[in-house]
């Protein structure tokens, strides 16, 4: 099998230019390929792992990556999957925000004698003539079409600013100018990105006479139809000081049933032979492969010594082992009442309740418990013997933490 039937059995590959061609070129290794992120924020997050690990994959095969670094075109915004206009952020927090990248990427990618060039799209955007853009490449684009593209047509009913409208002509611009200097052959990116992506490969076909290729990655989508990725409390980071190998873990360690699967495929290096053979497991078996799937993915972000704490960590919430990495707060005698603390305080210093009646609420709808056993009493307390011990406190499947007296 080769590494294209390889992506398409894994369900990774959403929309292709030309099937035939862009086969023939990564099963080959002759494709010279790039993926664009825009610095938004100083972290990647889950939906960039996605191109991580598809770039990963494709340089195992034999490709070269280009991993462009779009800190040119984050100074415009891209209004993509957007129903307002982003932020504009400081040229001082973009170049933040991009050594961050930087930094991140080489967990993923060998960029060691030449296997994979780093670029940052601002060295030739920023310099452009206003007026030489427009007749070298304006002339290339129709407005009709542009706004027939999904990227505008969502934007239209709540305005699109002018700034906006241009981001689809600096990504083109983008591959059109890799495709001279770097021999840049073919563009990965999101399936949202695809009118984008599309330019880029009509501007070579007009100004160059020449074929580029283009090939979308399909989105991670939850059962629901949601993106993946996501919390209450927002992104799940593959920065550790931003999301911690251990809320990481058990992010993927508590996706639905029937997500599970689907995201081995998509995300892990695990053969497909091992994967194809979980299909028929239930029940207890899913959460074995989920246990694989958190185990596997925070071994990739974060390395194996990390991936094997949290495991522990969360082998001892849900099992009744030691604590290991378990997030704790250490409670002084001045937090307490007559040598106790009562539960709904305990709630709130831990952070695990915003205030006592979001405690009580939770207590009375049967979410908290502690030391794996359910708090029915909202009037429940833990004597200093017990805090001494550690009393492990969680609220619903996923938050939880373990307070304990000095």
């Amino acid at each position: 099998m080769g590494i294209y039937e390889e992506l398409v059995e894994r369900g990774l590959i959403a929309q292709v230019t030309n099937e035939d061609q862009i086969k023939d070129m990564i099963n080959n290794g002759k494709a010279t390929f790039y993926i664009g992120f825009d610095c938004t924020a100083d972290s990647l997050h889950v939906g960039h792992f996605m191109a991580l690990c598809l770039m990963k994959r494709l340089q195992m095969a034999g490709n070269r990556p280009i991993a462009l670094i779009g800190d040119g075109t984050t100074l415009i915004g891209d209004p993509s999957g957007r129903t307002d206009m982003r932020q504009m952020l400081t040229e001082e927090t973009i170049a933040h925000n991009a050594e961050c990248f930087k930094k991140q990427m080489e967990k993923f990618i060998d960029f060691s004698e030449g296997k994979a060039i780093m670029l940052r799209n601002s060295e030739w955007l920023k310099p452009l003539n206003y007026i030489e853009l427009l007749r070298e490449v304006g002339a290339c684009f129709s407005v009709n079409n542009m706004l027939r593209a999904e990227c505008y047509k969502q934007r239209m009913e709540k305005g699109l600013s002018f700034l906006e409208f241009n981001y689809m002509i600096m990504q083109s611009y983008d591959f059109y100018y890799m495709f001279q200097h770097y021999g840049c052959n073919m563009q990965f990116g999101g399936n949202d990105q695809w009118s984008n992506m599309l330019g880029g490969t009509e501007l070579i076909r007009r100004k160059l006479g020449k074929d580029a290729h283009a090939m979308t990655i399909t989105l991670l989508l939850n059962s629901e139809g949601k993106k993946m990725g996501k919390t209450a409390a927002g992104a799940v980071w593959l920065d550790p000081n931003k999301t911690s190998p251990y809320d990481f873990y058990q992010y993927w360690r508590n996706v639905d049933d029937a997500d599970v699967l689907k995201c081995l495929r998509m995300l892990t290096f695990l053969p497909l032979e091992q994967i194809n053979e979980m299909d028929s497991w239930e029940g207890s078996q899913l959460n074995k492969a989920k246990e694989i799937l958190a185990f596997e993915l925070t071994s990739l972000v974060h390395g194996e010594e990390e991936a094997k704490k949290a495991e522990t960590s969360a082998k001892a919430l849900f099992g009744g082992g030691a604590s290991g990495e378990m997030p704790t707060t250490e409670l002084s005698e001045t937090d307490l009442a007559d040598g106790a603390i009562d539960i709904m305080s305990a709630l709130v210093l831990t952070g695990l309740c915003s205030s006592k009646s979001e405690a009580r609420r939770n207590i009375q709808q049967g979410g908290i418990s502690a030391n794996d056993e359910k708090v029915s009493d909202i009037g429940r307390s833990f004597t200093t013997d017990e805090l001494k011990a550690g009393v492990v406190l969680k609220r619903g499947k996923k938050n939880f933490n373990k307070i304990i007296l000095k």
